[in-house]
Parts: structure tokens; sequence; C-alpha cells
């Protein structure tokens, strides 16, 4: 399963994916038909990259793209919307057993849901994902790289004699 490039931003419904960096932030485009492509301010939105997210398990923390891959196993996902928390802590419980029921709590499963019925009909299932990056920067894909231009050098202005003599010579003036 390839999660890699797919985000959820703070404030902001839904999935992204993220398609480049400028200097204020990340472009990312959203996963429905219209695929409207906003910017995010690097400084105040906090972005997680659905790789890297991990649910509160009781011996260990269960990865998010297992939990995926179980529930695209499952005969029946409930609708996050219409279901009420018992009955989606039920459907989470058959999904991932092992998850933390004092941690975690049904408006997370209620987003994992919702997350996972944007994101059934894609690619992503039949994807292998590729290689971790060691660095821990975001990983941008690799059909639209984004190529950074040279910013040209500022020099500083240089002083001239002649800014330093008129500066002695009112000072020797005022004497």
């Amino acid at each position: 399963m390839n999660l890699r490039g797919l985000v959820s931003v703070s404030g902001k419904p839904g999935l992204f994916k993220l398609i480049g960096q400028n200097k204020s932030g990340f472009i990312l485009e959203t996963l429905d038909d219209q695929r409207n492509k906003i910017v995010v301010n690097i400084s105040t939105a906090k972005m997680a990259s659905l790789e890297d997210i991990t649910i509160f398990g009781e011996t260990a923390d269960l990865k998010l793209s297992d939990i995926f891959l179980k529930m695209k196993d499952s005969k029946q996902v409930p609708d996050a919307k219409a279901a009420d928390g018992n009955s989606l802590r039920t459907f989470f419980s058959d999904v991932a057993p092992d998850y933390d029921h004092e941690r975690v709590y049904a408006s997370d499963i209620k987003k994992i849901i919702t997350w996972f019925g944007i994101i059934k009909d894609l690619p992503l299932f039949t994807e292998v994902a590729p290689e971790p990056v060691a660095d821990g920067s975001p990983v941008i894909p690799a059909e639209n790289p984004v190529v950074k231009k040279p910013e040209p050098v500022k020099e500083k202005p240089k002083a001239t004699k002649a800014a330093g003599k008129s500066a002695t010579r009112l000072s020797q003036k005022s004497k």
C-alpha cells in the first residue's frame, strides 16, 4: 500500500495529495473530482502524512496503512456520518482488535473511516510503497518534481571614499 504523498491538514476537511513546494508552503491538491489546488503555509498549518500516522495500541502502535488494508478486506464499512459511536467502535474492534479503547476516541475512528471512504477507490492498495526517506523531509511524488530556481546573489554596496571624507570634513568643521 502506498500512502506516500497523501496528507491531512489541520483545520481542513478531507485528504490532500502533496504535489509541490514553494517559498511560503506546500502545494496540495484535493483528492475529489474537482482537484482544487491550495497552498498551505508551513508556519501556520499542521500537516500529517498518512504514511506516518499510527493508532494507539494496547501493546504497540498500529500503522494506519495496516488498518486500511484490513478495512478493505472487511465485508461492510459503516458510514461515518450515519453510524453512532458504539457501532463505529464495534467495527473498529473487528478491524484493529489491539487498539487502545481509552486513548482512541470515537471521533478518531470516524475520521479514519472517512479517510478510508476517500481513498478506497484510488489505486493506492495495489501500489508498492517506496523506500522510506531517512532525513524525515516530506516526500514529493516523482511525477511532479519541483525544480527550484537559484536565487540571485545580492552584493552589499561598497562604501565609497567620498562618503568617508565628507564625514571627516564635517567633524573637522564643527571643531
